[in-house]
């Protein structure tokens, strides 16, 4: 790929590409001799059908693709070992609890007997709708009280393979009292705490002072309760939690060695355990450094299977053991890939201007020495050039606040400041990246454009403000043009942590992205990829801006696509009504007070009708920006 100034060969994973009309494009990795699809014509179809930016793309082939691949991945890795058990992954709800994307899951995972992870009551009743193949895992983590306990029990009347994972001492106690009242004994599971901690952002959920779990002094108590009840070959599960993106190899590895010796010692007391819970932890190489970063992943997922599988299989043969069925928790892995935030950039602010300024005969000599650094630029003296334009601009400001210069006066001096700067950048354009200087790279990238964009990073992005996570950020179209501008994002709130500033490029992670000068009268379009985990839900109101638009497609081999689901975002007047504000009564004391307008200022009957009906019109409108 020509000029791939955003990484995309490297972290594209063959999903994502770019046409030669410098448009990027969807590749189906369900069907290798299908034509792409044009991401740029996807989102004109889609506001020709009334579907305005922004809107959350999803992808079900990338979806069934990643399931595809996991479930194959352990069944090669089995094969190579010479594995005697079997493999059951599990989707985790809480990664991504939308129907649509669980539906699918379900559907996508049935032939491979994929179940659902649950940590709720209310994701327990969604996993419980689902069609989950009879021979598929509905695992029960999380604290659970007794109606939790008992829709569990019950529905393995149902044939479904429930499995309660207890979480503390104390839940089994509960679990022992509801299953003797229904008279139904309980497939039990047990979290344990591991002593090995990963790197990453979820580091603090490894180890033994995570959140969750038992510890060994505990395990001891649960397994001679059981013992004592006559319940110990109801437990038939060991789970442990690696953590989310683990990014090294070798602390996984670690990880399995260490859980496969607690399921061995589990089981020589006498437990009924048939299946091995290693969690999540499968990343997703969002940089695609292929490091041991916190949004990179050093190993493949043939890697990760191969690993996993291996280590279980020497650890239980070198103890005698009978293989366990080995269950993973990849929900990350399953979906971020599978999602896009498609977005439109509204305008730009630039600390740069392309103008002729001069000297003229009353000019301050501070504010003549700033004009005249422009017509004395040299390749070899930008820093110090770049020094003296902004020691003479800072001087010219405080002049100003003193109260000894005029405010045309100082934007004079603004823009002659801006002037040099952006003379400097197209120099610096023509230099190789050796000749500058790391002082002056870093002064001219703090100064980057910032690009205002139609979407809100606290509803959509939320993980990019709250732990720094990054998601490939490109713009979808234009990509045979070389990008002659560097730009930070800045969302539609009134937040200064609206911003986003670290991003993925072709040499790893930038503090700013090369995009391309607006046109007028041309949309120019950003996608954020792989957002598929995590973001949907985590997301919140801030400025009440609500849920974007959500389309899911299924690209089609002629290179077209068809559209299987569409969710409207939420209205002014839905985001209202979660904040506690009733929309009706809201336009009834609206109403009110404008014709009292009427009466005390003189408003006519025409400009109330108006009034009214743009009240009434904005409540039913997209809380984000509106194109005409």
């Amino acid at each position: 790929m020509e000029n791939d100034a955003y990484g995309i060969s490297r972290w594209g994973d063959g999903l994502i590409g770019v046409l030669t009309n410098g448009n990027v494009c969807l590749h189906d990795p369900l069907s290798t001799d299908a034509s792409p699809v044009d991401l740029a014509e996807v989102i004109q179809k889609l506001e020709r059908r009334g579907i305005q930016t922004p809107v959350l793309l999803r992808v079900s082939n990338f979806l069934e693709h990643r399931i595809r691949a996991i479930n194959e991945g352990f069944r090669k890795a089995i094969e190579q070992v010479s594995y005697q058990g079997d493999y059951r992954g599990v989707f985790p709800i809480k990664v991504n609890q939308q129907a649509h994307v669980v539906e699918r899951v379900s559907e996508y995972g049935e032939e491979f007997y994929f179940g659902l992870e649950v940590g709720s009551k209310a994701e327990l009743l969604i996993a419980l709708s689902q069609n989950i193949h009879p021979q598929g895992l509905i695992i029960c983590n999380g604290y659970k009280d007794s109606e939790f306990i008992r829709l569990a029990l019950l529905s393995t009347k149902l044939g479904m393979r429930t499995v309660i994972v207890m979480e503390s001492v104390r839940e089994l106690r509960l679990i022992i009292e509801v299953s003797k009242k229904l008279g139904i004994p309980p497939t039990l599971g047990v979290r344990v705490k591991l002593a090995n901690v990963v790197s990453g952002n979820w580091a603090a959920t490894s180890g033994d002072r995570s959140s969750f779990g038992l510890s060994i002094a505990q395990v001891m108590e649960v397994v001679e309760t059981l013992r004592k009840e006559d319940l110990l070959d109801c437990l038939v599960l060991q789970h442990s939690h690696l953590g989310s993106q683990v990014p090294n190899m070798v602390e996984i590895r670690k990880f399995a060695q260490e859980a496969s010796r607690l399921f061995i010692e589990i089981a020589k007391l006498g437990a009924n355990l048939k299946f091995l819970d290693l969690g999540g932890g499968l990343g997703v190489d969002y940089t695609g450094e292929n490091s041991s970063s916190a949004n990179s992943i050093n190993y493949s997922l043939e890697e990760y299977c191969y690993s996993l599988v291996e280590t279980v299989c020497f650890e239980m043969n070198d103890a005698g053991v009978s293989h366990p069925c080995i269950v993973t928790e990849s929900g990350r892995a399953c979906v971020a890939q599978s999602s896009m935030l498609i977005f439109s950039v509204l305008e730009s602010t630039s600390y740069e201007r392309d103008e002729i300024i001069l000297a003229e005969k009353d000019d301050h000599p501070l504010l003549r020495s700033l004009i005249e650094i422009s017509d004395s630029l040299e390749r070899e003296s930008l820093l110090e050039s770049l020094n003296e334009a902004t020691y003479y601009r800072d001087e010219l400001r405080a002049l100003f606040r003193r109260g000894r210069l005029s405010l045309p006066v100082l934007a004079r001096a603004e823009r002659a400041h801006q002037k040099t700067l952006g003379q400097i950048r197209k120099m610096m354009d023509d230099l190789d990246e050796m000749e500058w200087s790391d002082e002056l790279n870093l002064r001219v990238q703090g100064m980057a454009d910032i690009y205002h964009c139609n979407f809100s990073l606290f509803q959509s992005l939320p993980d990019v403000w709250a732990i720094d996570q990054l998601h490939p950020i490109i713009p979808i179209t234009r990509l045979h043009e070389k990008p002659d501008r560097n730009a930070v994002l800045c969302d539609v709130t009134c937040d200064s942590d609206g911003r986003i500033d670290r991003f993925v490029v072709a040499d790893g992670v930038a503090d700013c992205l090369p995009l391309h000068s607006l046109n007028e009268d041309e949309e120019y379009y950003l996608g954020a990829f792989f957002v598929g985990a995590y973001q949907e839900t985590l997301g919140d109101l801030h400025n009440l801006f609500g849920d974007t638009n959500v389309v899911t497609i299924r690209l089609e081999n002629s290179g077209d696509f068809e559209i299987l689901d569409e969710v409207e975002g939420d209205t002014v007047a839905q985001v209202l009504s979660y904040v506690e504000y009733e929309p009706k009564r809201l336009l009834e004391r609206f109403k009110a007070r404008a014709e009292d307008a009427v009466k005390e200022h003189g408003a006519t009957l025409d400009e109330l009708k108006e009034l009214v009906s743009t009240y009434r019109e904005s409540l039913q409108g997209y809380t984000y920006y509106e194109s005409d």
